[in-house]
């Protein structure tokens, strides 16, 4: 997104370069990242950030609204409802297009949102080693909100813990050592001393969770939630039934609350009319189908990794929906060729990352992820067999 640098990026680029830093990232913990990681960083101006942060920003406010829970009271579906929720998420993701608009310049377009933690521990890693292989300009940084290395840790760390120590905070997933993005588990025991621990794993004695580990037991006081409860309900059934006690009045914290993935979520998107938002509408509450259908993406409000979305819409698509309300129809934006690479340009994505401390009126920005696809979206499936894709990360311009 910057000529300059990008052109300088690709000349000095070589495979070898890249085996190397692979390598190098692999090392923290072997055979641990099953995702293609991409070759390069992406460049983004200063102006680009700036609006990002304005759409984010703006997002915020109807966020911290205290009409917001009302607003969203129908997001979280019945028999997925967990008590004990507090005021707002820990952690806020946002993902964006690069997109161009009609007039040919670069603008984000959201995309989606979460209020649910991602990467947010194996960025700091991607980081540290890309610097160490790759030469990155003294005025661009990856971390956002005046963070640092140190200070971005540091408050990850305290996000997380709370007011708890390690030994009783957990990092909860369903079959974590299965996951693709395990990675990120173990990252996070290293930056904060938690433990990793499957959801099959868990004891429950009335209100308390126990969790053992070299056969002591040890009490679950705060659970930093991994487990996406939409994935919890396509498990073997002896899963699902372990999974019920999360719906029981307990005695723990949640960092952030279950509750709130499906809060700041595509359900809240309707709500929000921005520049950098693309119109979208609960599919129940449309009118009149659109005559340009193919100028929207059809997508299914609870469902996750990408499942389920229809990007090229027909009135038949429209028609097979038996419950509209729980569908949104979106309008399509245009992925820019943003990144050229020796081949074919890629297109990007940037998903920002927000901190939300408790006793604080808004969250802030910290850090971010990038993806670059060749495909029709963004994804491992559309982007087989293709080279300067995969999981990258931004070095914004300061």
């Amino acid at each position: 997104m910057i000529p300059a640098l990008r052109k300088e990026f690709n000349k000095n680029f070589s495979v070898e370069k890249y085996q190397a830093f692979l390598d190098d990232l692999n090392h923290a913990h072997p055979g641990t990242i099953e995702f293609r990681v991409a070759e390069t960083a992406v460049f983004v101006p200063k102006g680009f950030s700036t609006k990002l942060s304005a759409a984010c920003e703006s997002i915020i406010d109807i966020i911290v609204d205290p009409k917001f829970k009302e607003l969203t009271k129908n997001a979280i579906p019945k028999n997925l409802y967990v008590p004990g929720e507090n005021d707002h998420s820990h952690f806020i993701a946002f993902d964006f297009g690069v997109c161009i608009n009609e007039e040919g310049e670069y603008e984000p377009q959201l995309i989606e949102m979460q209020g649910f933690p991602s990467m947010f521990a194996y960025q700091v890693l991607l980081d540290d080693v890309f610097r160490r292989h790759f030469p990155v300009p003294a005025h661009f940084e990856a971390y956002l909100g005046g963070h640092s290395h140190e200070t971005y840790i540091k408050e990850l760390k305290e996000i997380i813990l709370g007011k708890q120590a390690p030994e009783n905070v957990i990092l909860l997933e369903i079959f974590p050592h299965q996951q693709k993005t395990r990675i990120d588990f173990y990252c996070t025991e290293d930056y904060t001393g938690i433990r990793t621990v499957c959801l099959t794993e868990l004891i429950k004695e009335g209100r308390k969770l126990f969790y053992t580990h070299n056969g002591m037991k040890t009490q679950v006081k705060r659970i930093y939630n991994r487990l996406i409860f939409d994935d919890l309900q396509h498990q073997p059934a002896e899963v699902v039934k372990k999974g019920n006690i999360l719906f029981e009045d307990l005695d723990v914290e949640w960092a952030p609350h279950p509750n709130w993935f499906y809060r700041i979520s595509k359900y809240t998107l309707p709500f929000i009319r921005h520049p950098y938002v693309p119109k979208t509408f609960f599919l129940n509450e449309v009118k009149q189908i659109p005559a340009d259908l193919e100028n929207y993406v059809l997508k299914p409000l609870f469902s996750f990794a990408g499942q389920g979305v229809v990007i090229d819409v027909t009135q038949k698509d429209i028609d097979k929906v038996k419950d509209p309300e729980n569908w949104i129809l979106q309008r399509k934006v245009k992925y820019a060729d943003a990144v050229e690479t020796p081949d074919v340009p890629a297109k990007c994505e940037i998903r920002l990352f927000y901190f939300w401390k408790d006793g604080t009126a808004r969250p802030v920005p910290a850090n971010n992820l990038a993806r670059l696809s060749k495909g029709k979206m963004i994804g491992v499936r559309y982007n087989k067999d293709k080279e300067w894709v995969g999981g990258s990360y931004c070095l914004f311009e300061k």
